[in-house]
């Protein structure tokens, strides 16, 4: 007899990170050549310039919060669309240019 019975070791191991992505993207029926995005939710960045410490960073400092999580977005889904001028929208006042 050839064949084996005992069971592949990779059959009773919890799958790995890339195979739990790989498989939503499956689920959610992606094409393989679409452009995904990965980014990072639940940061801060510090917009007051400080001294470099812990307390005071400084300013364009990103901080990562205990609850930041991982987006993947499928940017081919949501285009970026520019806002378009409402026509009905009509300027009340005549504009002077000045204060």
């Amino acid at each position: 007899m050839h064949g084996n019975l005992e069971p592949e070791e990779h059959v009773m191991e919890d799958p790995t990170l890339h195979e739990k992505i790989v498989s939503v993207i499956e689920k959610l029926g992606w094409q393989d050549d679409a452009d995904i995005a990965v980014e990072i939710g639940g940061t801060s960045i510090y917009e007051i310039d400080g001294a470099g410490t812990k307390w005071a960073p400084v300013k364009g400092t990103r901080k990562y919060n205990k609850d930041a999580f991982i987006v993947i977005k499928n940017r081919d889904l949501n285009p970026t669309v520019p806002s378009q001028p409402n026509p009905d929208l009509k300027q009340q006042h005549k504009f002077t240019g000045g204060k």
